[in-house]
């Protein structure tokens, strides 16, 4: 068996997306206790911001043309590729920054795209599990309801395009507890922290025996 987990936290320190992907990890490796677990961090080890452009650019020109740039940058795409798709299962953490995806993860789903090819569902029935975190509010009724930019691609990514069975853990409010002007909001964060961390040993379990 082999866990691909992967985490976009820029302050691994204090990640709340970790925290829901540290429960579901250890549901997965109390079943699991001999199995590999391959770790990608995108927040502590950024993949180059160029990568997928000179791989991208590669697609276009003849094999003996490639600089040896060009030549980097596919390999690496197909390695993340490769990693990927050879997951049993696989955890992924991604916060939300800015109302969308991080730029870092974002160059990860590029050049695994540029490394399998456009239309190939690289996590097909691989039982998957998405902790994604939000700071504020973004639900109906909230003053920025409908500014969360990044759930709904990372479930057509994840869900539609790679084909995962996806379970999606998504926490909000995490940033009530510390922020002011969000005191009001802090008993409803607690539960929703309670509710995550729940969902998270239910996920991990479910994850195990997938």
């Amino acid at each position: 068996m082999n866990l691909f987990r992967l985490d976009a936290s820029i302050l691994p320190g204090a990640s709340a997306s970790a925290e829901i992907a540290d429960i579901a990890e250890a549901e997965w490796r109390a079943a699991h206790p001999d199995a590999t677990v391959v770790r990608r961090h995108l927040g502590t080890e950024a993949l180059p911001a160029d990568a997928w452009a000179l791989a991208t650019t590669a697609a276009f020109a003849a094999e003996d043309d490639h600089t040896p740039a060009q030549r980097e940058a596919l390999a690496l795409g197909t390695a993340l590729a490769e990693e990927v798709q050879a997951a049993d299962a696989a955890i992924l953490a991604v916060p939300l920054y800015n109302y969308g995806v991080s730029q870092h993860f974002k160059t990860w789903v590029d050049l695994v795209i540029a490394g399998a090819g456009a239309t190939t569902p690289v996590l097909k029935g691989t039982p998957t599990v998405l902790a994604t975190t939000l700071g504020g509010g973004y639900g109906p009724g909230a003053p920025r309801e409908g500014w969360d930019h990044s759930t709904p691609y990372l479930e057509r990514v994840l869900g539609d395009l790679w084909e995962a069975e996806l379970t999606v853990i998504k926490r909000e409010l995490t940033l009530a507890a510390a922020t002011p002007g969000m005191e009001s909001l802090r008993d409803v964060a607690a539960q929703r922290h309670s509710e995550a961390l729940a969902a998270a040993r239910e996920a991990g379990r479910a994850l195990a025996g997938g």
